[in-house]
């Protein structure tokens, strides 16, 4: 008779194998290889609750290697996460609990989402980093309420994306001894062997990051799985990362050892032979006996006991530091944006040309005053991307409640980092470079559209006014590329009132993650900015007619230039209104009659002016508009003179304005 763990094991392959089977898509080997050092982890050595799956000091789990979403399913289904076999009968199916890839807030107990290789190990780092904080700032000597660990597992391609050697190396700086890597090592890969292109010794790459390095040779030996866990456990000082021999499609005696069992189902016939080489003596498709249901809930069950224990722990803290617990509900009770919205101190600003970098910065230091759990960094541009918080100290290992991050030339990691502390929950977070430097960031901010969680880019030197450093440094399509996304705010304030609505929209955000494209050069504070700018896009200048005689869009540096240009355009006869569009995605989001008030319909003579791409202004041009924007690279020279170069200029504008109203 098999034992009930080895049982329990190969309950998850059948029904992973089952489960792509049924879809005839999928990527069964990974679920077969890797379903023993799963089953040990979650089983004896995670503490996690299903039914509490948001408990705040449960271990987080994530997989990085999504691919494998049938092996995490079948983790869900077996521990009492919600999954039906009928869920796992769905499996990438339309409407689904279980689509081809693991997404947050979509199946509850996925951690989140995943997909693009190595981006799990990065919000992994997020994480623990997340519980280094809020350890740091909430537990005392006698209570550690903030005690657990973050587990992430992925394979040879997670470890050859870049993105992974990004993070693992701040994480070995910042020593984040609660996280924990499974790296499930089958020398497979979709295009064969991985010594077609990775021969390097990853242990001693992880080992010089400064990782504690452990290595179990058999991947079905769940004792030595649970004693190089606790062994990671045990090092107080370092991350630890595990390499676990496996075999891709372990079990399947045609597919065993296969690239072909990577992304392809296995056939019927050969999960048959599967079924007969594991001993699973049940031939019916989908089929678990009791006893292996009666063994996870028996494991399961010490998840409650471990929250019963916390909770009676918490009460305890609760009511020996009342000042704790006060701050505790300010990290995690909604923010209260109407108070912010009201907030004279928090809008005001100089009468003075600024660049919105430095009202950005502002704006930082300002809520990190009124929230305190508010906190983030920089990819080593800190004083040029103004993203420094005042006396908020360096996060380190010396000093894990500092508020300032530094992430290091690592921006791709960096942006993977902000998803994992946001996910986490309790702080809000934001993360800073060059504009030109969100091609880095965007893979990472994609996903965190589609997680529909609010982490802020701060990207400064938003177009030529970068000047010098010439086209390598200057975004001219970024803008576009970033307002192409879904569900994502791309702001370009003009002044100080619009940098603090774009920050009020970003920090107010629940679901949506915001882009705030800021200045180098310094920039007037405009008489017509308002709040109307929460709205996306508003009249700054109107015309005195009922119906303009031409309405100019413009965005950050330019509507300074658009504004200057209506009053000269009035000495040449013609009216027109002005219109600011710091955020194209809000302004898409207004009523009808809104839009229409903005922007009628009526008036067909319209003129775009913004220092990026044409691309996105169709919809506003329309057949009869004209465009002053950036459809080439730019050039190496002070800014002044590229922006009178490429026609931004008051003269240029209002030129061409002319040329369409004359």
């Amino acid at each position: 008779m098999m034992d009930i763990e080895r049982k329990s094991v190969n309950a998850i392959r059948v029904l992973a194998a089952d489960t792509v089977q049924k879809a005839n898509s999928g990527h069964p080997g990974m679920p077969l290889g890797s379903a023993a050092m799963a089953y040990e982890l979650w089983a004896n050595h995670m503490k996690h609750n299903p039914k509490n799956p948001k408990w705040v000091n449960r271990d987080r789990f994530i997989l990085s290697a999504g691919h494998a979403s049938s092996l995490l399913y079948s983790l869900l289904h077996f521990f009492g996460y919600g999954l039906t076999i009928e869920d796992m009968k769905n499996f990438r199916q339309d409407g689904s609990k279980t689509p081809g890839h693991p997404e947050y807030r979509h199946t509850t107990g996925v951690e989140a989402t995943t997909g693009p290789l190595g981006a799990g190990m990065g919000m992994a780092v997020g994480m623990a980093m997340a519980q280094k904080h809020l350890a740091a700032t909430f537990n005392t000597d006698d209570y550690k309420i903030i005690d657990h660990y973050t587990f992430v597992l992925g394979g040879d391609g997670c470890m050859e994306e870049g993105i992974s050697s990004e993070a693992f190396s701040l994480a070995g700086t910042l020593g984040l001894d609660k996280l924990i890597v499974l790296y499930d090592s089958n020398n497979i890969t979709i295009e064969g062997n991985t010594d077609l292109a990775f021969t390097e010794d990853v242990a001693k790459r992880m080992e010089a990051f400064g990782f504690q390095t452990l290595y179990v040779e058999d991947g079905n030996d769940l004792a030595a799985i649970g004693k190089a866990i606790e062994e990671a456990k045990a090092d107080t000082k370092r991350p630890s990362f595990i390499t676990v021999k496996t075999k891709i499609a372990y079990g399947c005696p045609a597919k065993e050892g296969s690239e072909s069992s990577h992304g392809s189902p296995l056939g019927e016939e050969n999960i048959k032979a599967m079924r007969e080489n594991l001993g699973w003596e049940y031939a019916e498709p989908f089929y678990i006996p009791q006893d292996v249901y009666d063994n996870y809930a028996q494991k399961a069950a010490k998840g409650q006991l471990a929250e019963d224990a916390w909770n009676k722990e918490f009460a305890a803290y609760c009511a020996k530091y009342p000042e704790k617990k006060e701050l505790w509900d300010k990290y995690f009770s909604e923010f209260d944006s109407e108070k912010l919205l009201n907030c004279e101190e928090f809008w005001s600003y100089e009468d003075k040309p600024q660049a919105t970098r430095s009202l950005s910065g502002t704006m930082i230091n300002r809520l990190a005053k009124i929230m305190p759990n508010f906190w983030g960094g920089s990819a080593d541009l800190g004083p040029s991307n103004k993203t420094v918080i005042k006396d908020g100290g360096s996060f380190s290992k010396t000093n894990y409640a500092g508020r300032n991050i530094h992430y290091g030339v690592r921006e791709m990691a960096m942006a993977a980092i902000a998803n994992g502390i946001t996910l986490y929950g309790g702080t809000r977070t934001f993360v800073g470079t060059f504009f030109v430097f969100s091609d880095y960031i965007k893979p990472m901010a994609r996903l965190a559209a589609l997680m529909q969680i609010p982490v802020t880019y701060v990207l400064t030197h938003d177009s030529i006014g970068v000047g010098e450093d010439g086209p390598t440094h200057e975004p001219v399509e970024q803008l576009a590329m970033l307002r192409a996304m879904p569900n994502i705010n791309v702001f370009r304030p003009a002044d100080a009132t619009e940098t603090a609505a774009a920050w009020y929209s970003a920090i107010t955000s629940k679901t949506v993650p915001t882009v705030l494209a800021l200045s180098r050069q310094n920039l007037p504070q405009l008489e017509g900015s308002s709040k109307e700018a929460l709205k996306g896009g508003y009249i700054i200048a109107d015309s005195t007619k009922e119906v303009p005689d031409m309405i100019i869009i413009a965005s950050g540096s330019e509507v300074s230039l658009a504004v200057e240009a209506k009053t000269k355009l009035m000495d040449e006869g013609f009216d027109v209104r002005v219109v600011s569009m710091p955020c194209m995605d809000i302004f898409a989001q207004q009523s009808e009659a809104y839009q229409e008030k903005v922007l009628p319909q009526t008036v067909e003579k319209r003129l775009v002016v913004e220092a990026g791409s044409s691309i996105c202004w169709g919809r506003y041009l329309g057949f009869k508009g004209k465009s002053i924007t950036m459809d080439t690279f730019g050039a190496s020279a002070p800014a002044g003179v590229l922006f009178k170069k490429f026609g931004f200029s008051v003269e240029n504008v209002v030129k061409t304005a002319l040329t369409m109203l004359r």
